[in-house]
């Protein structure tokens, strides 16, 4: 007896023209993870008929709900197609900005060794979640939203574009800088761009046949250990800053994250035990009006 195991499983997509319709003979490029809770669910509605033997005589299922998770270790040119999707932007001159443009995937999920191949289309990425800690590799988070999804017992593409080979970004090699200066005393650094996507559904249908968009929404959180009240002003006094953190070693094959205008909600300097004391300093990323953005992604080939 045979089971799908988590070693065998596999993802790649392709871009769609037309939002839920994967292209005919897709020629699919395979996407490194190391985790995917891309599903199918439902609503459901009881029914309310009243019996003398007081059991339940139905249950229907309700408009289709497709989402989740892909989990990912963050390495240069594997993601850029995700991160234009994440950002609404499109790469100009190796450059990203959040705009406006929607970009929709067909993503399919692999589970080679039982021969059952999920498909998922009309995703979006609701958010990016990248987080970054001491000793460590970087990793992200894509949370999709999506239209339609089925099964069936053959890949959409037995041959896809293979993934990108390039070792995952750790966090010995970046460099932080906040307010234009780098600063060698943080321990955490996290981020989360949140598009606000919601499936919107009509009569006569099951699927929705939009999906609509929200603010972008960037906040985030720097831990540095508690050296002298610089930061911590910075929240006190209400001081606009800036943050900019480079994946890699800057010279090639990495990205720069520039997050232009922030302010910090929030400083807490809270002391447990008699380690060091750390400074938690949550942000809201703001529109800048030099870059015309509220964070900036280069890329360095």
């Amino acid at each position: 007896m045979a089971f799908a195991s988590g070693s065998f499983h596999g993802l790649q997509y392709i871009e769609e023209v037309t939002f839920g319709t994967t292209p005919l003979t897709p020629e699919m490029t395979s996407l490194r993870h190391t985790g995917a809770g891309l599903v199918l669910s439902k609503n459901s509605f009881q029914s309310a008929e009243l019996r003398s033997d007081r059991q339940i005589s139905d249950l229907r299922h309700g408009t289709k709900q497709v989402g989740g998770p892909i989990d990912v270790e963050m390495s240069y040119g594997e993601f850029d197609a995700f991160l234009e999707a994440a950002l609404f932007g499109t790469w100009a001159t190796d450059v990203l900005k959040a705009g406006t443009t929607e970009k929709f995937f067909t993503i399919e999920r692999l589970f080679s060794d039982i021969a059952q191949y999920g498909v998922f289309t009309g995703c979006m990425v609701n958010s990016f979640s990248m987080n970054v800690v001491p000793d460590g590799i970087v990793t992200a988070t894509f949370d999709v939203v999506g239209k339609g999804a089925s099964y069936s017992g053959t890949p959409l593409d037995a041959t896809p574009t293979a993934s990108q080979a390039n070792s995952p970004f750790d966090s010995f090699s970046g460099v932080l800088k906040e307010g234009g200066v780098t600063i060698g005393v943080v321990t955490g650094f996290d981020m989360t761009l949140d598009n606000g996507l919601a499936a919107q559904f009509v009569v006569g249908s099951d699927e929705t046949p939009a999906i609509t968009n929200g603010r972008s929404n960037l906040t985030g959180n720097v831990t540095a250990f508690f050296e002298n009240a610089t930061l911590l002003n910075k929240f006190i006094n209400e001081t606009e800053s800036s943050l900019e953190f480079t994946l890699g070693d800057g010279v090639s094959n990495s990205y720069t994250i520039l997050i232009p205008r922030l302010k910090y909600s929030g400083g807490d300097n809270t002391v447990t035990d008699e380690g060091p004391v750390t400074i938690s300093m949550p942000f809201q990323a703001l529109l800048d009006g030099v870059t015309g953005t509220n964070i900036q992604i280069t890329r360095i080939p």
